[in-house]
């Protein structure tokens, strides 16, 4: 079975390349913005998938290693993928869609709740600023149902 590309496929293939990233996080609302800088590297699979794999080390408890996967479904018609860090032991399952003027993917997934009690809902919005920029937002459904935004990370394309 050969898939064929869709124009959504090619869209992915625009986060190929190597990327320098500063991320600035926040915890939780009593703790303090932690900045780290890092680099990631996407590579193609086929055409049809993307496998990011990124790195911020640093001496502290910050330092984390992260595998992205993201594809495009055509029978769902929906993006789709994974992601996995070094500092936490959940997979991450990613189901998304594009904004209609083609700049903004929205993932969303679940995951254990920032209070340890339970899952909650998260998305990863990765934006195209340009060709050489883009960003990657993480936020939160709080319990009063407000999105709840903990994490940006700028990458600059290195190559």
């Amino acid at each position: 079975m050969q898939a064929t590309p869709q124009p959504e496929h090619a869209w992915l293939q625009r986060l190929v390349g190597k990327w320098n990233s500063e991320t600035e996080c926040v915890m939780g609302p009593d703790q303090p913005p932690t900045k780290t800088t890092g680099t990631e590297v996407v590579r193609s699979l086929g055409g049809l998938w993307t496998v990011g794999e990124g790195s911020s080390p640093s001496p502290d408890p910050c330092s984390c290693d992260t595998i992205m996967t993201l594809g495009y479904d055509p029978a769902s018609r929906k993006f789709v993928g994974t992601f996995v860090a070094s500092v936490m032991t959940h997979l991450w399952h990613y189901s998304g869609t594009l904004n209609d003027a083609g700049n903004v993917l929205t993932l969303d997934t679940e995951g254990p709740s920032f209070s340890g009690e339970g899952m909650t809902r998260y998305q990863d919005i990765i934006e195209f600023v340009d060709d050489s920029h883009r960003t990657l937002t993480s936020r939160y459904l709080g319990p009063d149902g407000q999105w709840l935004h903990f994490m940006t990370a700028h990458y600059r394309r290195a190559d």
